[in-house]
């Protein structure tokens, strides 16, 4: 998906602080895009730019639509980052200007790594009712920000039961099993489920910094309510958590060692200077081959937005 700007929904930020100083929990904006699909993005916010190098995270749907009405989102470029997707519910397909060209299904990952610069659609099939995905984007480290572009389809990866839980293993390794998604720094992802009231205590590196959110239902984190409105977060330190995981819910687990470096995020650009993201809007803008082209996609591309005057006036 496209870091589209939209209207923030506000609503009341009530979360008790936590005695503990690790953890923290902050508000998550909401918006509604194109018929009726709610987005909220937990990443990146004022309170927090990155978990490890996840830099961007939407949570979309659930969402149910009449067939020929779902998310059509035309050709767009990516710079200096991966986009990580975990389907949920319902499928997608993605092409992008290597000529990759795939129909993600539910529980499967598509890992598009922009590198030097790609572009790419996202088009609901004809016949889809359904949509309920979270779409993540990966900071890319200094010495890979301009490798080769690529595109990597996962349709399986590991699961582990535990204690009740269904840990599915998106990034990294947890509980003993090893994800294969290819990432370049060290970085988890797990997706936990549960069918019934469980509570449990899970291992933490305690090198990385972590994050939950609510995908479906709601969960306890050290103390925390997790909610749909919020992001709990823990900050490098803890070597365990006690999580409850309240009935037929849904919770991502991200973690990962602080950023190596700041990094620049506006539109769907990840650089370093302004400079950098300036002159890939440009040649966006100017149908530079640098974003080569999606020829079977009807319609028109992704228009970019302007730059904000304090990236003008650095230029």
């Amino acid at each position: 998906m496209t870091n589209t700007n939209y209207t923030e929904i506000s609503h009341s930020d009530d979360c008790e602080k936590y005695v503990n100083q690790f953890v923290q929990d902050f508000p998550i904006r909401s918006a509604e895009i194109g018929r009726g699909t709610v987005i909220k993005r937990a990443l990146p916010s004022r309170q927090k730019r990155l978990i490890g190098a996840w830099c961007f995270l939407d949570h979309a749907g659930p969402v149910v639509f009449p067939q020929g009405d779902g998310l059509d989102v035309g050709p767009h470029p990516h710079i200096g980052l991966q986009t990580f997707t975990w389907m949920i519910e319902g499928t997608m397909m993605h092409n992008d200007s290597l000529g990759s060209k795939q129909l993600i299904r539910p529980r499967q990952v598509n890992l598009m790594t922009a590198g030097r610069g790609i572009s790419h659609t996202e088009v609901a099939p004809d016949t889809e009712t359904h949509m309920h995905a979270a779409q993540l984007w990966i900071a890319l480290p200094d010495d890979k920000l301009n490798i080769a572009p690529r595109f990597d389809h996962y349709p399986e990866l590991p699961v582990v039961g535990k204690d009740g839980i269904e840990y599915t293993v998106l990034v990294g390794e947890f509980l003993g099993k090893t994800s294969p998604v290819e990432v370049y720094t060290p970085l988890l992802g797990v997706d936990l489920t549960a069918k019934e009231n469980v509570t449990t205590r899970i291992a933490l590196n305690p090198k990385f910094e972590y994050g939950f959110m609510a995908l479906e239902g709601t969960a306890v984190i050290n103390g925390h309510e997790l909610n749909q409105d919020n992001l709990v977060v823990l900050e490098p330190g803890l070597e365990h958590i006690e999580i409850e995981i309240h009935q037929n819910s849904r919770v991502l687990l991200l973690g990962g060692e602080p950023f190596e470096s700041p990094i620049l995020l506006w539109w769907n650009f990840v650089g370093r200077t302004h400079e950098e993201l300036s002159i890939a809007r440009e040649q966006w803008v100017n149908g530079d081959e640098r974003f080569g082209s999606i020829p079977e996609y009807e319609g028109p591309r992704l228009e970019a937005p302007a730059l904000p005057d304090s990236m003008r006036a650095s230029k």
